[in-house]
């Protein structure tokens, strides 16, 4: 198998349609009295499987989805077909792509279903893992659906394979990082939750962020998942949460600034649950985003500010309140500069911050990635303890104007690298 986009001896890209996704019903029965159904199907975290296989197919570029339906409706999303001659009559208007069969409870993930979609299994005629996924070459296609409807039809992963391996021979492997599951008892609906939380877990997270944050946060998104409650709604929680925690710091003593502290640090873990929960339910959106991004900016001058006004009380002096001006003008800096050169344009299928520049592999960028995560937080609750948040003011005071002039360094950089690569060519 190789990637979709690129055929053996010719460097031109190869434009295929997208695959289309055919799900078979299951005979077993999975509802039990502490299992939330959805359409027929168990729920796993706010959505039912057949719900989850619609918006992660859309979301991996799938073309069509059709429910083979032969006793019972067709999951919203989901075209019904009533047995393999249908869906060959329902082929010849489109386009000739190839098939994509698994059983309606697998756990559909937009990783390998994108993975699925970008491959090619030509020159084989089929390619799949038992039990789990099929997959079928645009070209075997008509033949396949030929085998599949004779005599009676086959309506189970295990009637397809013996039929298509009688007709075609064994299956083409599928790649290695393309490893679905099915969820076909009820310890599986557990392994399932934990295997889309894992999911969650980004490459980009800071080490206390993966290693503390998110086991509090993914455990919170785990309880939420089946409510009503929005994404949006636990981002205006989270910029309440901080706001509530910035006056502590006005005053000098450890206790009131420590609990000002835990209130900053409680807003860091609850910021992570809107993501997770919009990338559980396929919610995210560019509102989200932009409200995220700037809500923990906010939250973060609130606490400059009533650090500098809290030191500036307690030392009888104005100048904190110059440290506190440069923390506040580096952050709204660097937060418009980065909302300018590269959020503005995102939509909202994805996250819409990633990196502070458009090279993330870049030694500085990645430097500066890190210096921009969350982990910052822990070091605040450690002064405030001895009555020292604003050493954290000190340091924000020198480290967010510094931050915001690489921005630009990084900027006029890459500017000149993309002007010399167009001179080049």
């Amino acid at each position: 198998m190789q990637p979709r986009d690129s055929q053996p001896g010719d460097s031109r890209p190869a434009i295929a349609a997208a695959p289309n996704l055919i799900l078979l019903p299951s005979a077993a029965s999975l509802g039990a009295s502490d299992v939330q159904m959805q359409d027929g199907d168990p729920s796993i975290l706010g959505l039912s499987l057949t719900r989850r296989t619609v918006l992660a197919g859309r979301r991996a570029g799938c073309g069509q989805i059709f429910f083979l339906a032969r006793d019972r409706a067709a999951p919203p999303g989901t075209t019904a077909i009533a047995d393999w001659s249908k869906l060959a009559d329902a082929l010849l208007r489109s386009q000739t792509t190839s098939l994509v069969i698994a059983p309606a409870t697998i756990l559909s993930e937009t990783g390998w279903l994108k993975g699925l979609v970008a491959t090619q299994i030509e020159p084989a005629a089929w390619s799949a893992i038992p039990d789990r996924i099929i997959v079928l070459a645009a070209t075997a296609v008509p033949d396949a659906l030929a085998v599949l409807h004779a005599d009676g039809g086959a309506h189970d992963m295990a009637a397809v394979q013996e039929r298509l391996t009688r007709r075609f021979g064994s299956a083409a492997a599928v790649p290695t990082d393309i490893d679905p599951m099915v969820v076909a008892t009820l310890q599986d609906i557990r392994v399932a939750e934990r295997r889309l939380l894992r999911g969650l877990i980004k490459d980009t997270d800071g080490f206390m962020a993966r290693h503390f944050d998110r086991h509090i946060s993914l455990q919170i998104s785990r309880r939420l998942a089946p409510t009503s409650v929005a994404p949006s709604q636990i981002t205006w929680l989270s910029i309440a949460i901080g706001l509530c925690g910035a006056p502590f710091f006005l005053s000098a003593h450890w206790s009131w600034q420590t609990l000002g502290a835990l209130l900053f640090l409680l807003h860091s873990i609850v910021d992570g649950c809107d993501g997770e929960l919009a990338r559980l339910k396929f919610q995210e959106s560019r509102y989200g985003g932009i409200l995220d991004f700037w809500g923990d900016n906010v939250v973060h001058v609130a606490i400059f500010g009533c650090m500098a006004v809290g030191w500036a009380l307690s030392a009888a002096a104005t100048w904190p309140l110059l440290l506190g001006a440069a923390a506040i003008i580096g952050t709204l800096g660097s937060a418009g500069f980065v909302y300018w050169r590269q959020l503005r344009v995102k939509d909202g299928s994805g996250p819409l911050f990633t990196s502070v520049s458009t090279a993330p592999d870049d030694g500085l960028t990645s430097m500066m990635d890190a210096a921009s995560r969350r982990d910052f937080i822990y070091v605040v609750p450690i002064f405030a303890l001895f009555g020292k948040a604003n050493w954290f003011l000190l340091l924000a005071s020198v480290g967010a104007p510094i931050f915001f002039f690489l921005l630009v360094f990084l900027a006029a950089r890459e500017r000149l690298q993309s002007g010399a690569v167009t001179s080049a060519s």
